[in-house]
């Protein structure tokens, strides 16, 4: 296992540990961000996963991949403290986050939905501006210091220009971008996205993309999110988690997770993987079934 892949998953029922064999027993080369300790999570009477461990490893980005339903979501909600576990806990830098207070966890982990709700009548500025509020309290108002953030958001996402913009009158490109500035703007080490290239076109996907991975990079972020698209996954990801079944299918290096056999058990899709001849990255290419076999 590629040390830069990250940390250890293990799916366990009872007092007994099962390990699939796409699963790898990582070593901690980096401290932790995130950990789930042997959790259940369940809507109601529904279990999506029971006695999970996984961990994220700090400075990475970390993708959570999966069939429609698989609980791609579900996984990244116990992370940001939007779904709590009905057993065991989660662990924010290496304490429980239940035990932590809201402002404390927003000023370590900023969380970007799958939709959400822009406030009307509020220009760019304004909503990246709310990126502020953990940082701030009655005894620490609004300072010269919160401007120079916010300002920085809007030049690293390219809105500088559309600071005064109505935000509901942004396109869908623009509008993720001035999310992920509301996201740079919090300064929080970890954040959570889940799907940010949802509904956008392929070249706003790319932007999007692009802007998490140099988030990454300049700034050490910890990034977990959730993405449909195998091959943009692939492309930039540090590491890959498979999640199905209630359980991790598969964790690893992109090249070591998306393989045409781990691509049939996860998403029952036969597909090729190449090297991406621009990124060197895996490439997955869907193989049409053969209209003269008796399976087609």
């Amino acid at each position: 296992m590629n040390q830069a892949s990250g940390a250890r998953s293990t799916t366990k029922s009872g007092d007994t540990t099962k390990r699939h064999p796409h699963q790898h027993e990582h070593s901690h080369p980096h401290p932790l961000a995130l950990e789930a300790k042997g959790v259940t999570l369940a809507y109601e009477r529904t279990v999506i996963f029971e006695g999970l461990d996984l961990s994220i490893a700090e400075g990475q980005v970390t993708t959570l991949i999966g069939a429609n339903g698989s609980g791609k979501s579900t996984l990244l909600k116990a992370f940001g403290r939007l779904l709590a576990p009905s057993v065991g806990s989660v662990e924010l830098n290496g304490r429980p986050v239940k035990a932590m207070g809201t402002r404390e966890v927003a000023r370590l982990l900023a969380i970007l939905p799958q939709k959400p709700l822009t406030p009307s009548a509020t220009t760019v500025r304004d909503l990246v501006s709310r990126g502020r509020h953990p940082h701030q309290s009655l005894l620490r108002p609004w300072t010269p210091n919160d401007s120079v953030v916010v300002d920085a958001a809007l030049a690293s996402t390219g809105l500088t220009e559309l600071g005064d913009r109505d935000a509901g009158s942004l396109s869908g490109g623009q509008l993720q971008r001035a999310w992920i500035a509301l996201i740079l703007a919090q300064e929080a080490p970890t954040i959570l996205l889940d799907e940010p290239t949802t509904f956008l076109d392929l070249t706003h996907q790319l932007d999007v993309l692009r802007l998490v991975r140099t988030i990454n990079r300049q700034r050490g972020a910890t990034v977990v999110m959730v993405l449909h698209d195998l091959t943009l996954a692939g492309r930039y990801s540090d590491r890959l988690v498979v999640v199905g079944g209630g359980r991790i299918i598969a964790d690893g290096t992109p090249w070591e997770v998306l393989t045409p056999g781990i691509l049939r058990e996860a998403f029952a899709l036969e597909a090729l993987v190449i090297p991406d001849p621009s990124s060197g990255s895996p490439l997955i290419v869907p193989v049409d079934p053969d209209p003269d076999s008796p399976s087609a």
